[in-house]
């Protein structure tokens, strides 16, 4: 079974594939994946650098996360433009993995992070649709604690992306990280159990 599991910034996606992968279940993250396609030499790496100049590079020639970051954060434009050069290069990538593991584990469960899966279109390609979402005041106070910044800039960052309510829509299941990591762990060990019993009931 192929699982997205998606959300907004800071709602806690990173917390509850990694309650999955305790779980025993394959994780991806399409974060990680973005990065690697982005290093020298590999397939996005000079189509990105050709659109966005030198500037971004650091001194190693890499793709400076920050500097790249900051000159498409507040451009809705320049941002879709990454979008557009790196999305296809990801899903190319995660598509060539799931059919290692169907290969290697046919039975096995996939849980595949990707902030922007439904922005993407690409939450089709997958059996079941997870949503994770907190209430709005705790992800303003996450942003805010994780990047540093006031509560402008960290609401400016939150409305910059698809609202929680929004993705929502999309959700075959939903986890709300709110409470405590314990309350996140019972719905995720929930969930496991009844994607599990899906699986098991469709093949």
């Amino acid at each position: 079974m192929k699982v997205a599991l998606t959300g907004s910034i800071a709602v806690g996606k990173s917390t509850v594939l990694n309650l999955f992968r305790e779980l025993g279940c394959h994780t991806m993250e399409a974060d990680e994946i973005a990065h690697e396609v982005m290093r020298p030499c590999r397939p996005a790496y000079h189509d990105v650098v050709r659109a966005f100049g030198p500037g971004i590079l650091a001194e190693d020639g890499t793709i400076h996360r920050g500097r790249l970051g900051a000159l498409v954060f507040h451009d809705a434009a320049r941002r879709e433009q990454l979008n557009r050069l790196v999305h296809p290069y990801v899903l190319e990538e995660i598509e060539r993995r799931i059919a290692e593991l169907e290969r290697t584990d046919p039975s096995g469960m996939l849980i595949v992070a990707a902030a922007l899966v439904i922005e993407a279109g690409a939450h089709r390609r997958f059996d079941r649709v997870i949503v994770v979402y907190c209430d709005e005041e705790e992800q303003i106070a996450r942003v805010m604690r994780r990047e540093g910044i006031d509560r402008e800039e960290a609401l400016a960052r939150i409305r910059a992306q698809l609202s929680s309510d929004e993705k929502r829509r999309y959700a075959d299941f939903e986890i709300n990280t709110s409470g405590p990591l314990e309350h996140t762990r019972a719905q995720v060990e929930a969930l496991y159990r009844r994607l599990r019993a899906e699986s098991a009931t469709s093949s």
